[in-house]
């Protein structure tokens, strides 16, 4: 069976827990109660999943030592990569990708946004041993969750025919109005995005590299110019 990366995002603006969360205190860093922070479930999560390698961290300057001091009060190694300034989700995606097969490797990567409360690992873990067998075939696999109301805050995935345990994308649609989501609540087949990924790193960059060459050209550029720390 294929090892496992995590590779966890670590950035945010600070506006959603805002005034418990600021531009350079992210809601993930924001102590819950006896030293809980949400980047510190994600890290343990990280820590049990099934075949995993060391994680890697995608941050940028303001909060590596928020992340640095949670890798050691949670006794986790993982590989840090920091951003000179907020790229989004592809380009983060990207260096972790370099980083994870310069060395000859090609595991899939499990993409964890840092910010995730899930109170069922148990049934976490087990979709991700499902999205496994897709990802082992070739497949981008995306995780999706159960709505529970016409939330206009998550973008959303439209099912498709099935493929395996799961089925095939049939559309994205992003942040919809509040009717139109009330709509596809009623139509049913229609899952929030989690924003969790599992994929194979090479299959990831080549896809990036005919879909959005740009990025692949740039982020590229940004590993090869990478600094001894892990900078860009």
């Amino acid at each position: 069976m294929q090892s496992i990366a995590p590779v966890i995002l670590c950035g945010g603006s600070g506006t959603r827990l805002w005034p418990l969360s600021r531009e350079t205190y992210p809601k993930q860093f924001v102590d819950l109660g006896e030293g809980r922070t949400l980047f510190k479930d994600t890290l343990l999560r990280a820590r049990r999943t099934p075949r995993g390698l060391e994680p890697v961290v995608i941050c940028n300057e303001d909060h590596r030592f928020y992340v640095t001091a949670a890798l050691y009060e949670c006794d986790v190694r993982a590989t840090i990569l920091l951003e000179p300034a907020p790229r989004n989700t592809a380009p983060a995606i990207t260096l972790a990708a370099f980083a994870l097969t310069c060395n000859g490797g090609d595991p899939l990567m499990l993409v964890l946004p840092s910010d995730h409360a899930i109170n069922d690992e148990d049934a976490f873990f087990k979709g991700v041993a499902s999205a496994a067998a897709l990802a082992e075939q070739g497949h981008i696999v995306t995780f999706g969750i159960t709505p529970t109301s016409p939330e206009t805050g998550f973008g959303y995935i439209e099912q498709g025919d099935a493929l395996g345990d799961g089925f095939r994308v049939a559309r994205f649609v992003e942040k919809p109005d509040a009717v139109t989501a009330q709509a596809m609540l009623d139509q049913g087949g229609f899952w929030w995005n989690s924003g969790m990924f599992l994929l194979r790193a090479s299959v990831f960059l080549k896809e990036l590299e005919r879909f959005a060459p740009e990025i692949h050209a740039a982020c590229r550029a940004a590993w090869e110019g990478r600094t001894a720390d892990g900078a860009f």
